[in-house]
């Protein structure tokens, strides 16, 4: 069974993740998404908030699994024989960092690392861009999911 994992923070998912994601369901039996926790970051959603999101807006793919995980990727990996990693690209500056991540995890454990380049779409798209325009009031309706636009809204309008 050929299987692999997109890692991230995912907070929130965007389009610009749904599509990385969706591709990557075309190319492999399993697509695990990990959600990984960083315990020195304060998300706007929480780890289950946005694992419960994910699921909903990836359940048409069918073959995709949701899970937190705290630590190194390449142990996730390795506990679930998960042989790859596939990560969107936006810009050569993902690239960059990236590559040394890739080439640590593959020295670390075997792990390889597709690349894929972001849908040009999505180029310019992260988490924290969607945050801070939904924050002072711009339409991302466009970049994230309709159940994320929803949540995005709800816990932005909250004192």
């Amino acid at each position: 069974m050929r299987r692999a994992v997109c890692p991230g923070s995912f907070d929130p998912i965007t389009n610009g993740h749904v599509d990385i994601i969706g591709r990557a369901s075309k190319l492999y039996d399993v697509v695990h998404v990990a959600v990984m926790i960083n315990k020195s970051k304060q998300g706007l959603f929480t780890v289950d908030e946005r694992i419960a999101l994910i699921k909903e807006v990836t359940a048409h793919y069918g073959n995709v699994e949701v899970e937190a995980f705290h630590g190194l990727l390449v142990e996730y990996c390795r506990q679930r024989d998960i042989p790859a990693i596939v990560k969107g690209l936006r810009a050569v500056s993902d690239f960059d960092y990236e590559l040394q991540m890739a080439q640590m995890n593959i020295g670390l454990s075997g792990v390889e690392t597709l690349f894929v380049p972001t849908n040009p779409t999505y180029s310019f798209l992260s988490s924290s861009l969607v945050k801070e325009v939904a924050t002072w009031g711009g339409d991302v309706s466009h970049l994230v999911p309709e159940p994320v636009l929803g949540a995005l809204y709800e816990r932005l309008r909250k004192p």
